[in-house]
């Protein structure tokens, strides 16, 4: 008999490295070849597995049958085999794995590359056929990392929003990417989707966990979920097909998704999630009881990830899966790069093997990672693991980098609590020496974590309270005469201009800095999620595009478009030495070559004597201000010009004058202001 799933307590000691033969070099799982169709599974400690061919992915179908059941083959490397001479693509499987216990489990395969609705049941596929027409023409765009700018979104928030013009059938689903026109109620006036994006200006989109989860009936269209609850991780996601029954057409639509965004000029970064599973009750415990997750000595499970399960990378078999899955989503489906949940989990050894893998590829090494270099809490690893938290980021590969905590809570206050104020929202004093540190990528020897390339720098994530709704909360929740909610909504008032103004300053730092800004969608038109600080589940309205709301917040979204086409022009942003020079109180001011950032976060005006950035310019040996023009001879010292005014109505447009190198530079209250050194040819 079947028996229902308990997670090992006892039976295999806890902290043996290696208890079973490995299986390193057999390709695991369904393969369609030239003579027909191999299973293989590796389950070295049952003692019978039985593969089992169906008609269907679910026996609530229509139609649903058993065809075939076929004991598997024991091999010296712990896999058990099956082969046919025939090619079994859209053949639906699972297995049987018997132990000498007398458990007996059912599983689906965990190296499964296609699998029916919800994921109960596996798929044969032949891989060649699910590729959309064009697909070996699709190539990766070729942005280099100093002009990558990251916009994080939810493939179903995208689109979901009834009022962003997508048709019915695509709403929600990866093909909204492929509808490149699209606007705000149809109408034509204000662009939505990728239309939205292109004009925008960031270089990549970076999707949250969009293999197959389990948290959602991908019959119900209506549900909804973050994704960080992995079932079948080499599995697209079927809530995102227009047919989650067919195992191939959630592989077709995905690959069309990427290719739209690549077509568009996007890179495509895909959320992973290899610390922890949907459930102990998982297709690997199944099928080798107590090898792939972690237990302390007790024989109970580690909680390193919150969630329960967390899962061992230090073991050989599932470094070798977290190294395939990476490598087969980056070949199969040309991903541009990957982002790591909780990174601090995974052992740097298969970290530095990922990167290893990703940089055989053909055009690998142009292939981004990035992780969370931290966890929920603490892990139980095998003796001599490093982790690839803080304290590991020296271990890693120079091109693996992480996300900056530290910028994010010297800009905005302590993530966690929702009062504590940062550098732009009340707290400028304390701050300060921070955000001048932020500016250089943390690269002073006392705070050093990598190379500029190491650094993902950001303020807003899909974790946490929006930058929005954090600054309203910081900054006016204590006053009892404050209306939140309309705060939120950003109805026109005094506090909303207060909150818009430190929103901005927020964004000037993160764009401006050395490293690689990385965004939440919505975050460029002040998005809200009305106090919600963990909205994984909390359904579609909450999570989804304002795109109305863009619209309205038009001059939030100039200042970001402004500042990201300004980035994407200076591209020496994202590694050049970033200078602090001396500014007057609480101000900060920063160079990198001919340009400055000056940043007054308090209520009163300020000025900074230009000098003190002349002073900083014959100190730098990398000076690269233009020649005048040909024909035309300097007459007057070069001037400084404001490209950007966070206070001007058109971002683009600012109105403060040039400024002479022996004048003064106006910081007015609440402001940031860019300026650029050019020559001054005189008249």
């Amino acid at each position: 008999m079947i028996q229902a799933f308990e997670p090992l307590s006892e039976g295999m000691e806890p902290g043996v490295a290696e208890p079973f033969p490995l299986c390193l070099e057999r390709q695991l799982g369904a393969e369609v070849t030239e003579s027909g169709t191999q299973f293989a599974l590796w389950a070295p400690s049952a003692k019978a597995v039985t593969l089992r061919l169906f008609t269907c992915g679910s026996q609530q179908q229509t139609g649903d049958r058993l065809i075939e059941s076929v004991a598997m083959q024991l091999q010296d490397d712990g896999a058990w085999t099956a082969a046919f001479d025939r090619n079994l693509d859209g053949v639906y499987y699972d297995f049987i794995v018997d132990f000498a216990d007398g458990a007996s489990f059912r599983s689906a395969d965990p190296w499964a590359r296609a699998a029916g609705i919800n994921g109960r049941r596996s798929m044969v596929v032949d891989l060649p056929r699910t590729d959309p027409e064009g697909w070996a023409g699709d190539e990766r765009p070729h942005t280099p990392l100093s002009e990558t700018m990251v916009w994080e979104a939810h493939v179903g928030s995208f689109s979901n929003n009834p009022h962003g013009g997508f048709p019915k059938e695509h709403q929600g689903k990866f093909l909204a990417f492929t509808d490149t026109q699209t606007s705000l109620d149809g109408d034509g006036t204000f662009p939505t989707g990728i239309a939205y994006l292109k004009r925008l200006g960031v270089t990549a989109v970076q999707l949250l966990p969009f293999y197959d989860y389990g948290s959602v009936d991908e019959s119900d269209a209506r549900q909804f979920n973050w994704g960080y609850d992995p079932l079948n991780y080499n599995v697209p996601e079927g809530s995102f097909s227009t047919d989650p029954y067919d195992g191939a057409v959630r592989i077709t639509e995905c690959k069309r998704m990427i290719q739209a965004l690549h077509a568009a000029g996007f890179k495509v970064i895909m959320d992973v999630v290899y610390n922890h599973m949907y459930s102990a009750d998982n297709w690997f415990e199944r099928t080798v009881p107590g090898y792939f997750m972690r237990r302390n000595e007790d024989g109970t499970l580690s909680n390193g990830s919150g969630c329960g399960d967390d899962m061992a990378t230090e073991r050989e078999m599932f470094r070798r899966f977290i190294v395939e899955s990476v490598t087969y989503w980056a070949r199969e489906y040309h991903i541009d790069g990957f982002r790591f949940d909780l990174m601090g989990l995974i052992d740097v050894t298969t970290m530095n093997a990922i990167r290893a893998s990703l940089d055989a590829l053909p055009g690998g090494r142009e292939i981004i990672m990035y992780g969370e270099p931290w966890a929920a809490a603490s892990t139980t690893t095998l003796a001599g693991t490093d982790l690839a938290d803080k304290q590991g980021l020296r271990l890693l590969d120079p091109r693996i980098g992480h996300f900056c905590d530290r910028t994010r809570d010297a800009i905005k206050g302590h993530v966690f609590y929702s009062e504590l104020k940062g550098y732009v929202n009340g707290d400028a004093h304390t701050n300060k020496p921070l955000i001048e540190l932020a500016a250089d990528a943390w690269r002073a020897p006392e705070t050093n974590e990598g190379n500029a390339g190491q650094i993902v720098q950001y303020v807003s994530a899909h974790d946490d309270l929006t930058l929005w709704d954090k600054l309203s909360m910081s900054m006016f929740g204590a006053d009892n005469a404050v209306n939140l909610q309309a705060l939120y909504e950003a109805e026109p008032g005094e506090q909303t201009e207060r909150v818009l103004e430190a929103n901005k300053l927020a964004a000037g730092i993160i764009y401006t800095a050395a490293g690689l800004p990385f965004m939440l969608s919505g975050e460029e038109y002040g998005k809200t999620k009305h106090g919600n600080d963990n909205s994984f589940d909390s359904g579609k309205e909450v999570n989804q595009i304002d795109w109305a709301r863009a619209a309205r917040m038009g001059n939030l979204l100039d200042f970001y478009r402004t500042l990201i086409a300004l980035r994407r022009a200076n591209p020496d942003w994202f590694s050049a030495e970033h200078i602090a020079v001396e500014a007057p109180g609480d101000t900060v001011a920063y160079r990198v070559h001919d340009t400055a950032v000056l940043i007054n976060p308090g209520h009163d005006d300020a000025a900074l004597d230009a000098c003190a950035l002349e002073q900083a310019y014959a100190d730098d040996a990398h000076d690269d201000l233009p020649a005048a023009p040909a024909g035309t001879q300097s007459a007057q010292p070069p001037a400084w010009t404001c490209v950007l005014d966070s206070t001007s109505t058109e971002p683009a447009r600012p109105t403060l004058a040039a400024v002479r190198p022996d004048g003064v530079f106006p910081m007015p209250a609440r402001t940031l202001t860019i300026w650029k050194r050019t020559p001054n040819t005189g008249a």
